[in-house]
């Protein structure tokens, strides 16, 4: 797509992701309140949140090679009404069976928009656009789910957890909406869908499997250690969840101002844009972890979000292009890389605070932030030099 409706794409898949991501974490300040309202255990509680986001990952490695098969735009178009109603639906739930079940169908319909979302971005832009137009797309999401603590959180104060999600499905059914009427169908990429091959084929490319451990730990190290960025700041400061919540969301809007900036980066750093991005996330949250000020805590969200923006975007762009022909499968394999790293890097983030206390924590996975630029930097020099070396050989 190279006309005046490529702003209008990102701008219709950034509103429906927006949400999408939103209504993921948009349940963490509503365990305590829906534990109450249900009668159960808040543990019990987040069973929902864990069926959600197992639904997520599992789903996602299906979804992707399917919209290679029928068409990316047919997927998305399902996907958005099913999990926009889902998420309406959970305003009537009566117990914790049901709210589960509508948690684990709206999670696996969720599946089948952010990723591929992504992929469709890659499919209309030229390759030379396409940075920035994904590095837009994803700064969109997290501002997305930065944002929803606060919005949840908000909305719960003033009436309840059912209107959370309530309100989140009607903006889903709004964007699904919009994806229906002008988002154009595109054709297939894959001539038959043998999950079997079709994975085989993408684990004996030895490039995808190194931009995959780079988008494993980035999951690790990021998403690992931001869950519990409102226990540090609270620890920290000693302040109102509400004011909690606004500080968190800095880290979308660093992030969308990493995903404007991210195209001019990589034009002037070149292949150091990665090594630069982690020195500056290492820092970020170091300084973090190091102070009593205000101030510099909300800097230290704000830069970070900006620094892992423009890494994780060079490297999903970077990613994508290693397969061009697969790239919902592809994008699928890059989410459930996130997915499973970040839920890894909750764990071990869990297993240090307890040995330790989250201060030491948060030093460490800086340290692993900052490797983590180093590693991607290296595989992104390799897989520009190999694609050098073609070019030359074909025109030889």
């Amino acid at each position: 797509m190279h006309n005046k409706n490529s702003g209008f794409l990102i701008f219709i898949l950034g509103f429906m992701t927006f949400f999408v991501n939103g209504d993921i974490y948009s349940a963490a300040p509503l365990v305590i309140d829906i534990a109450k309202d249900l009668n159960i255990t808040v543990s019990e509680a987040a069973l929902s949140v864990t069926a959600y986001m197992l639904a997520f990952g599992a789903f996602t490695i299906f979804l992707g090679p399917l919209g290679d098969r029928i068409g990316k735009a047919s997927i998305i178009r399902f996907c958005s009404f099913g999990t926009a109603i889902f998420s309406c639906l959970t305003l009537f739930a009566p117990n914790l069976g049901i709210l589960i079940t509508l948690r684990i169908l709206n999670g696996a319909l969720a599946a089948g928009i952010m990723p591929v979302s992504v992929a469709i971005i890659g499919q209309n832009f030229e390759e030379k656009k396409q940075h920035k137009a994904i590095a837009i797309l994803m700064g969109i999401i997290f501002l997305g789910g930065a944002s929803a603590t606060t919005i949840g959180g908000v909305i719960s104060y003033v009436n309840s957890w059912r209107t959370v999600y309530f309100s989140y499905g009607i903006a889903e059914l709004l964007g699904a909406f919009l994806i229906l009427f002008f988002v154009k169908k595109m054709p297939n990429t894959l001539n038959h869908l043998n999950y079997i091959d079709i994975y085989k084929s993408c684990f004996l490319e030895k490039q995808l499997i190194r931009f995959l451990l780079v988008l494993f730990f980035s999951g690790f190290f990021v998403f690992g250690s931001f869950t519990y960025t409102g226990e540090l700041i609270n620890q920290l400061m000693d302040i109102n969840i509400f004011y909690i919540g606004l500080l968190l969301s800095l880290f979308g809007l660093g992030a969308l101002l990493g995903a404007f900036l991210s195209e001019s980066v990589e034009k002037k750093l070149t292949n150091k844009t990665c090594i630069i991005a982690g020195i500056g996330g290492c820092i970020s949250m170091y300084s973090l972890s190091n102070t009593a000020s205000l101030w510099i805590i909300g800097l230290s969200v704000f830069s970070f979000g900006t620094f892992f923006l423009v890494l994780h975007s060079l490297v999903v762009t970077t990613t994508q292009n290693v397969m061009p022909q697969m790239k919902g499968t592809v994008m699928a394999l890059i989410s459930f890389s996130v997915f499973s790293g970040s839920s890894m890097g909750i764990i071990v983030f869990k297993k240090l605070m307890e040995e330790g206390n989250i201060i030491t924590a948060y030093k460490c996975f800086s340290v692993g932030f900052l490797c983590l630029g180093i590693l991607a930097t290296f595989f992104i020099y390799f897989q520009n030099t190999n694609q050098l070396q073609n070019v030359v050989r074909h025109k030889v």
